[in-house]
């Protein structure tokens, strides 16, 4: 046997490879390090990274149609079916009865979704087409599932960097927002506190409360339908009380499938020629310029509500009212404990913030609707 004419052949990888590929694995590498050793959203970003890894090896094929990780793509992410799954996990953990409580959280959650529109007008005055700039746009809700569900439908060119954007930037919520929160807010306001005598909210409200929010939302906005149905289903799972397993499963072995294929099917898709460009640095700004208008919309409506109340609505719940539950609702009420150990608004928070999860979803639907007419 001749050794040496099998050389080429067991290196043709090495032989294939580009310094994009090379590029492209250290940013998987990157990926990898920050979720195993900075914590930073390590469900979704390690198997986001290791997907980039196994999608930058020439020749590897597991990115092609027949492909595990093309299987996963086609199955999951153009059906739109593992965002789908991943959304009742997430109603399964979300009470709503705070939101219930206070109805009028519901004002910070659709204010906190400014951004969304605002990012959206940004993007086309740098050039990027209404699909495009609506999928950029709605980074700025920090809904990881309604951005890949939107982009997959609108522009599924931009999936990989909507995505690891949106996850991202939703890890980085503790960074980004405190500095916000200081700047356009008192000392007097943030040391607001707010009573909060939780009203009992029965079982039947409970209950009907996803059920007439399915239909409400879906005869509005037929394009939010999956996203809403979804999220209400696993919700009333949980307040129903007679499929505990049905809700610890979506709780727990649903969504981490779910999670754990997404992650390596959007990896898959962050491949040299599709990731880099200047555009993936667009968008990376963009998401962030979207995310940061939310916060700001949220406080500043938060900051009218305290006036309007005589100062009984501390300003800081706003920047509750976008869709990274729980986290931006545990760290407003952080941020005020922080300025006085006496003072605790998490419940007020916890409202703005389940508002803001709804306010995404109805806000991707309503984008979806409106382009998918005019494109």
């Amino acid at each position: 046997m001749d050794f040496q004419s099998l050389i080429p052949e067991l290196a043709k990888g090495l032989l294939h490879f580009t310094w994009g590929n090379g590029v492209m694995i250290l940013a998987a590498l990157a990926l990898i390090y920050l979720a195993v050793f900075k914590e930073i959203e390590p469900v979704l970003l390690l198997p986001i990274g290791f997907g980039c890894l196994l999608a930058n090896i020439p020749l590897a094929g597991m990115t092609a149609a027949e492909g595990m990780l093309g299987v996963l793509y086609e199955a999951g992410i153009k059906t739109e079916l593992f965002p789908l799954l991943i959304f009742i996990g997430v109603g399964a953990m979300i009470d709503f009865s705070p939101l219930l409580a206070q109805p009028r959280m519901a004002l910070l959650g659709a204010a906190g979704q400014f951004g969304i529109f605002g990012t959206l007008m940004l993007a086309i005055a740098l050039g990027f087409p209404l699909n495009q700039a609506a999928s950029i746009g709605v980074i700025g809700a920090i809904d990881g599932p309604t951005s890949i569900f939107v982009a997959t439908k609108l522009a599924p060119e931009l999936l990989a960097p909507i995505a690891v954007a949106a996850y991202s930037y939703m890890s980085l919520i503790p960074i980004i927002q405190p500095p916000l929160m200081r700047l356009l807010t008192t000392k007097r306001e943030r040391l607001v506190q707010m009573e909060y005598a939780p009203k009992p909210i029965s079982k039947r409200t409970l209950i009907l409360f996803p059920i007439v929010l399915t239909l409400t939302v879906g005869l509005l906005v037929p394009e939010a339908t999956p996203l809403i149905s979804m999220l209400m289903l696993g919700n009333l799972l949980k307040v129903s009380g007679v499929v505990e397993r049905l809700s610890k499963a979506a709780q727990n072995e649903i969504i981490n499938i779910a999670t754990l294929f997404l992650g390596l099917a959007i990896g898959a898709t962050m491949t040299a020629k599709d990731f880099l460009n200047f555009d993936t640095g667009k968008i990376m700004l963009l998401g962030l310029i979207a995310f940061a208008l939310d916060t700001v919309a949220g406080l500043l409506f938060g900051k009218l509500m305290c006036v309007l109340s005589g100062y009984k609505v501390n300003p800081l719940i706003g920047a509750a009212g976008i869709s990274a539950f729980p986290m931006a609702g545990r760290l407003a009420a952080k941020t005020a404990n922080d300025e006085n150990p006496h003072n605790f608004i998490l419940m007020h928070a916890m409202g703005a913030n389940t508002a803001g999860q709804l306010g995404s979803v109805i806000a991707g639907g309503v984008l979806l609707a409106i382009v998918s007419k005019l494109i």
